[in-house]
Protein backbone atom coordinates (compact mmCIF):
# COMPACT_ATOMS: atom_id res chain seq x y z
CA UNK A 1 0.00 0.00 0.00
CA UNK A 2 1.84 3.57 -1.52
CA UNK A 3 1.49 6.09 1.07
CA UNK A 4 0.18 9.50 -0.41
CA UNK A 5 2.36 11.63 2.11
CA UNK A 6 5.83 12.23 0.70
CA UNK A 7 8.67 10.71 2.54
CA UNK A 8 10.36 13.85 3.72
CA UNK A 9 7.04 15.55 5.44
CA UNK A 10 6.32 12.13 7.64
CA UNK A 11 7.16 11.95 10.91
CA UNK A 12 9.70 9.55 12.05
CA UNK A 13 7.28 7.02 13.80
CA UNK A 14 5.28 6.46 10.09
CA UNK A 15 8.75 5.95 8.25
CA UNK A 16 8.88 2.78 7.35
CA UNK A 17 11.90 0.70 8.03
CA UNK A 18 13.55 0.43 4.58
CA UNK A 19 12.18 4.51 3.76
CA UNK A 20 14.76 5.32 6.88
CA UNK A 21 17.59 5.89 5.30
CA UNK A 22 16.18 8.55 2.56
CA UNK A 23 14.05 9.98 5.21
CA UNK A 24 17.31 10.59 7.03
CA UNK A 25 19.22 11.77 3.53
CA UNK A 26 16.18 14.38 3.07
CA UNK A 27 16.22 15.90 6.45
CA UNK A 28 17.79 19.46 6.94
CA UNK A 29 20.86 19.53 8.81
CA UNK A 30 22.01 23.14 7.91
CA UNK A 31 22.18 25.46 10.88
CA UNK A 32 19.26 26.94 10.58
CA UNK A 33 17.05 23.69 10.05
CA UNK A 34 18.61 21.48 13.36
CA UNK A 35 17.12 24.74 15.29
CA UNK A 36 13.93 24.62 13.77
CA UNK A 37 13.57 20.79 14.32
CA UNK A 38 13.55 21.44 17.93
CA UNK A 39 11.38 24.42 17.40
CA UNK A 40 8.80 22.05 16.04
CA UNK A 41 9.69 19.36 18.92
CA UNK A 42 9.13 21.96 21.68
CA UNK A 43 5.60 23.15 19.71
CA UNK A 44 4.62 19.09 19.83
CA UNK A 45 5.39 18.95 22.91
CA UNK A 46 3.35 22.04 24.66
CA UNK A 47 0.33 21.37 21.99
CA UNK A 48 0.13 17.52 23.48
CA UNK A 49 0.87 17.74 26.86
CA UNK A 50 0.46 21.84 28.68
CA UNK A 51 -2.17 23.38 26.48
CA UNK A 52 -5.38 21.47 26.73
CA UNK A 53 -8.54 21.78 27.85
CA UNK A 54 -8.59 19.92 30.61
CA UNK A 55 -4.98 20.21 32.17
CA UNK A 56 -2.84 18.19 34.75
CA UNK A 57 0.40 17.74 36.22
CA UNK A 58 1.61 15.39 33.37
CA UNK A 59 2.83 18.30 31.27
CA UNK A 60 4.02 20.17 33.90
CA UNK A 61 6.01 17.20 35.65
CA UNK A 62 7.56 15.84 32.70
CA UNK A 63 9.45 18.81 32.02
CA UNK A 64 10.54 19.20 36.23
CA UNK A 65 11.47 15.08 35.89
CA UNK A 66 13.51 16.31 32.71
CA UNK A 67 15.38 19.22 34.43
CA UNK A 68 16.27 16.85 37.12
CA UNK A 69 17.95 14.30 35.10
CA UNK A 70 19.83 17.13 33.23
CA UNK A 71 21.30 18.56 36.31
CA UNK A 72 22.10 15.19 37.95
CA UNK A 73 23.60 14.21 34.57
CA UNK A 74 26.23 17.52 34.79
CA UNK A 75 26.88 16.82 38.69
CA UNK A 76 27.07 12.99 38.24
CA UNK A 77 31.16 13.31 38.46
CA UNK A 78 30.95 15.25 41.97
CA UNK A 79 27.86 13.04 43.29
CA UNK A 80 30.48 10.50 42.28
CA UNK A 81 33.61 11.76 44.23
CA UNK A 82 31.57 12.15 47.08
CA UNK A 83 30.44 9.00 47.74
CA UNK A 84 33.50 7.06 47.56
CA UNK A 85 35.00 9.77 49.97
CA UNK A 86 35.19 8.34 53.21
CA UNK A 87 33.43 10.43 56.08
CA UNK A 88 34.95 10.06 59.71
Amino acid sequence: MASSIPVKEEKLMDVRLGQLSSWIMIQDFTPKGIPGAFQRGYYQYYNKCVYVKKGGVAGISMVLAAYMLFNYCCCYRELRHEQLCKHH
